[in-house]
């Protein structure tokens, strides 16, 4: 045997033993990838189903595993207003324009976001409310202000009074060291549109791997007509409306006209 091959059997052996064991996967579903909207609609649950799955090559973790599951709604600009007592009257002192920010966004974890990882890798990866990038126009330019932005607090204070925000530190239960579950939940004044669902597994406070899904929420029967037909035919739209304003305020006339 040569000696160069030596040394390539060698350099194969050691990179053997130093390369991690195969990785964990994820594998998730959902109980349902479509919400449907209707006149009664008060709200929904989803379920995310999890496993992690390994081979018999990969040794067990002792810390156990972290899921965080973030769940963002269609993208929006949102303009935000403060507001400033001026001679007793309250007026809109400044604005600022969020955009393209999440319409809905929804974190849920097995325990508190702080505890899963370093503030350095929650950054890099975008986990949790505080985390997550809220791209502001600021003087003509397009960027992420510091957390402590008074308008980024009150936009997120905001949203999570609607129901729109929120993150959950027990949003994540294991049922097994393996298998886990997160209830979803779509508030009754979710906007319509395609959701992310993307799933992070932290082991020892490293990202070691993530999965993506998606489901949607969309409108049926009447007020599905209404929206396709606003969106559409705006012009036949707008007369129709007009027209039915009109005959209503005349059929009011005539039933309430005092002889």
């Amino acid at each position: 045997m040569s000696a160069l091959r030596v040394v390539a059997l060698g350099l194969a052996a050691a990179l053997t033993l130093v390369s991690p064991a195969a990785a964990e996967r994820l594998i998730t579903t959902l109980s349902t990838s479509r919400v449907l909207i209707s006149s009664n609609f008060t709200g929904a649950d989803v379920v995310l189903f999890g496993s992690i799955e390994r081979d018999a090559q990969t040794v067990p973790r002792r810390g156990g595993y972290d899921i965080v599951v973030t769940v963002t709604g269609p993208r929006d600009t949102i303009v935000t207003f403060r507001k400033e007592r001026v001679a007793g009257i309250w007026v809109n002192a400044d604005s600022r324009t969020f955009v393209k920010v999440p319409s809905y966004l929804t974190v849920l974890a097995n325990k508190t976001i702080n505890d899963i990882a370093d503030i350095n890798t929650l950054r890099r990866t975008q986990t949790g409310l505080q985390r997550t990038i809220l791209p502001q126009e600021i003087s003509g330019d397009i960027a992420d202000s510091t957390r402590e932005d008074p308008f980024r607090q009150a936009f997120l204070r905001l949203k999570v009074d609607q129901g729109l925000y929120r993150e959950l530190q027990n949003g994540v239960t294991f049922l097994t060291p393996a298998l886990f579950r997160a209830s979803i939940i779509i508030p009754d004044n979710a906007p319509t549109g395609n959701y992310d669902v993307d799933v992070k597994l932290f082991v020892d406070g490293v990202l070691l791997t993530r999965t993506q899904t998606a489901l949607e929420v969309v409108k049926i029967g009447f007020e599905q007509f209404l929206a396709s037909a606003a969106r559409d035919y705006g012009l036949l739209y707008g007369i129709l409306t007009a027209m039915m304003a009109l005959l209503t305020g005349w059929f009011a006339s005539v039933v309430f006209r005092k002889d």
